[in-house]
C-alpha cells in the first residue's frame, strides 16, 4: 500500500562497498536498510589509510654528526623519518672518542653534548625531545644525574630510567631520545 509504513521481516547484514585509489582502500559506503521496508540509510566512512601517507625504506635518513662521540658499533647516531628522529644511545665519550670518566655530573653533561649535536645535524633540537630513554649503571647516581638531565631538557618530555648491570665501555650512564624534526 502507497504511503503506509511497513515493518521489514529480516534484513540483511550492511554491505560494505571499499573504494580505491590505486590499490589502498580509502574508506566504504555502508548501505543499511531500516526496520521500515521503505527506508534506507547510506553513510561514507573514510578509512584511516585516506589520511596515511605511505612510508618506504628511503623516508628513512641515517643521521651522523661529526660533533658528537663516533658510534660504538655498526649503528648511525639517528635515524631521520618525516615526522620522527630517533637517537641512539649515547655514552659519555667526545667527538674523538675519548671516554668522560669523571662524576656522573660530568658524564651526563657529555651526552647531552653528544645527543644535542645530533638533534642539530638532523635538523631539530632537544627543545624538541619527546621521549627520553636513561640506562645507569648504578641508581645510586639518580640524583646527581636527574640534577643535570634537568638543566638541559627544561620542557620535561616523556622519560624512561632504568638501572643495567652494564653499558657498553662500562661507562655509568646511557642516554637515547625520541624528537621532532
Amino acid at each position: 500500500m502507497p504511503g503506509s509504513i511497513k515493518w521489514a521481516e529480516k534484513q540483511p547484514p550492511p554491505a560494505l562497498s571499499p573504494t580505491t585509489a590505486a590499490d589502498k582502500p580509502s574508506g566504504a559506503s555502508v548501505h543499511s536498510p531500516l526496520p521500515y521496508v521503505d527506508l534506507d540509510i547510506e553513510t561514507r566512512i573514510p578509512s584511516v589509510a585516506a589520511f596515511t601517507p605511505i612510508r618506504t625504506m628511503a623516508d628513512m635518513t641515517p643521521v651522523f654528526s661529526k660533533d658528537a662521540a663516533p658510534p660504538a658499533g655498526p649503528y648511525s647516531h639517528a635515524i631521520k623519518t618525516p615526522t620522527t628522529i630517533y637517537c641512539s644511545g649515547s655514552i659519555p665519550m667526545d667527538s674523538q672518542g675519548n671516554l668522560i670518566t669523571g662524576s656522573i655530573t660530568e658524564q651526563t653533561t657529555q651526552v647531552f653534548k653528544n645527543l644535542k649535536a645530533v638533534l642539530t645535524e638532523a635538523g631539530s633540537s632537544l627543545d624538541r625531545v619527546v621521549k627520553v630513554n636513561i640506562f645507569l649503571a648504578d641508581m645510586s647516581s639518580f640524583a646527581e644525574m636527574n640534577e643535570e638531565y634537568a638543566k638541559w631538557l627544561t620542557h620535561k618530555p616523556a622519560r624512561s630510567c632504568v638501572a643495567v648491570k652494564t653499558l657498553p665501555k662500562n661507562v655509568d650512564v646511557e642516554i637515547e631520545c625520541i624528537a621532532l624534526p
